[in-house]
């Protein structure tokens, strides 16, 4: 603990939904929810006009509709939080060397290590201009904790919701924390405070009374005493600059669970693509390939696979995951599907396992031999087609002669941006029985007017997210 508030905790508010708002100002003020949009989608966030009606986080998508009817209902764009979240993180690592990123919208700050603040005065003032920069950089609203402590900074940014600052002074941590309830404390979840609460205990003044020896009798020695310093306000975590990714994974819920085995071998393949675009844009390869799959009964199994050297090379990801599948049963179908890799490293294992791996795959393929799961696999490879609806709208695998089939209908997601050859950017409201709907606004417009279009038509295209802060396009 220390005895200036000087840890910095930094919370965007409901920020994939005030992304959304900032950047389509017809929805500004409105009930927008961000999330899988298909019948198993779950809601990422809820802005806090949807969350008046009971919308949350975590909430089946299908759940928030009966809640909120007339809420908007829009994919995620991860492409345009990645870039809000860099220039935010950027702000941040102005005022320290030491910034904890925990997700794209929070991050802890050690405001002494940067010398900008060593008291409370000079503390608030960095957190008041760090809100007002964030404003003035993106339009958006972040709420700031500040603390002698991380658990404490990240309480005080919680309490601050939405749009504010809250500073604890230290000494009057046992007296914010009593009335809490016990599940504001980090390491304490569904189950422990399910537990707690059939002992009598909800709130944090209530596990200081019960005394660690009662709470390491209940819950464990390790647990018992971190959850008791933690309630008298003692965390003595430092701020960690760098904090090392230990996995990559990927994976898909469908809509309809999957029966065909030629499908399910496809779309692991595909999603051992995605994974290895994902582990070399991190800069890693790993040993450790790892399949996820959950049935159709909901029981979730994985397998692992360690090689002998470090990959990012997609047919050894590929290959190691189509291994991992033949031991699974999938006869009843399945519902997820996830391919990941453990244990990274900074450099690649060119050995002659991956090598070897790299000759079959190659000639397998000018054989021209390939079963189903090995064309889908090839398939996989080359551009891959947009998923929509949590991978409903993955392709299936080629079929012969598929030249001579007719082109599949283009699908335009909800929330999605496109361009049209007349009128300019704008974004997908809807589409259905052939049509889709577009309103065409931009970040800083007026709420735009609404046209529908063929879902065919040849000058409308996907196009790229306007950044939210900048110069409006002038057609």
């Amino acid at each position: 603990m220390r005895a200036a508030p000087t840890i910095l905790h930094l919370d965007m508010d409901a920020f994939y939904a005030s992304v959304e708002q900032a950047s389509k100002p017809s929805l500004r003020g409105k009930a927008v929810i961000v999330g899988g949009l298909g019948p198993r989608g779950v809601v990422a966030t809820a802005s806090y006009e949807a969350r008046r009606f009971g919308v949350h986080s975590a909430m089946p998508t299908a759940q928030a509709r009966r809640l909120c009817p007339n809420g908007a209902y829009l994919i995620p764009r991860f492409t345009l939080y990645r870039q809000v979240s860099d220039v935010v993180m950027a702000m941040l690592r102005e005022l320290s060397p030491l910034v904890e990123p925990l997700s794209l919208d929070e991050a802890f700050v050690d405001l002494e290590a940067g010398g900008v603040a060593f008291d409370a005065g000079s503390a608030r003032a960095t957190g008041e201009r760090l809100r007002a920069d964030i404003r003035a950089a993106t339009g958006l609203s972040g709420s700031v904790g500040l603390a002698g402590s991380k658990m404490l900074a990240k309480v005080a940014s919680e309490e601050a919701k939405p749009a504010g600052l809250l500073l604890i002074e230290p000494g009057t941590e046992r007296e914010l924390l009593a009335p809490m309830s016990v599940r504001t404390l980090p390491g304490v979840g569904p189950a422990t405070g399910e537990h707690l609460r059939r002992a009598g205990i909800t709130t944090v003044g209530e596990l200081v009374e019960a005394g660690e020896d009662e709470l390491v009798r209940m819950v464990g020695r390790a647990h018992g005493t971190g959850l008791y310093r933690m309630a008298l306000g003692l965390d003595d975590r430092p701020v960690v600059a760098e904090r090392d990714a230990k996995s990559v994974s990927v994976e898909d819920t469908f809509d309809v669970d999957l029966h065909d085995r030629v499908r399910i071998r496809g779309e692991v393949q595909r999603l051992a693509d995605r994974c290895v675009q994902r582990l070399r844009g991190s800069g890693h390869s790993g040993r450790t390939i790892v399949l996820k799959v959950r049935r159709y009964d909901f029981s979730t199994l994985t397998r692992s696979e360690t090689l002998r050297g470090p990959t990012d090379d997609a047919a050894v990801v590929r290959e190691a995951a189509a291994r991992l599948l033949e031991a699974v049963d999938t006869t009843g179908g399945v519902r997820l599907l996830g391919v990941g890799v453990t244990g990274l490293a900074d450099y690649t294992q060119e050995d002659l396992f991956a090598q070897s791996l790299a000759a079959e795959a190659q000639a397998a393929d000018e054989e021209g031999g390939t079963d189903g799961a090995a064309g889908a696999g090839g398939a996989a490879g080359g551009a891959e087609p947009e998923a929509t609806g949590g991978g409903a709208g993955a392709q299936e695998g080629a079929e012969p002669h598929a030249e001579a089939q007719e082109a599949p209908e283009r699908r335009w997601a909800a929330g999605s941006d496109v361009r049209h050859v007349l009128y300019g950017p704008g974004w997908v409201q809807g589409s259905g029985v052939g049509r889709v709907t577009v309103r065409f606004e931009q970040p800083g417009s007026e709420p735009g007017r609404v046209r529908t279009f063929r879902v065919d038509d040849p000058e409308l295209e996907p196009s790229d997210p306007l950044p939210l802060v900048g110069d409006l396009e002038t057609d």
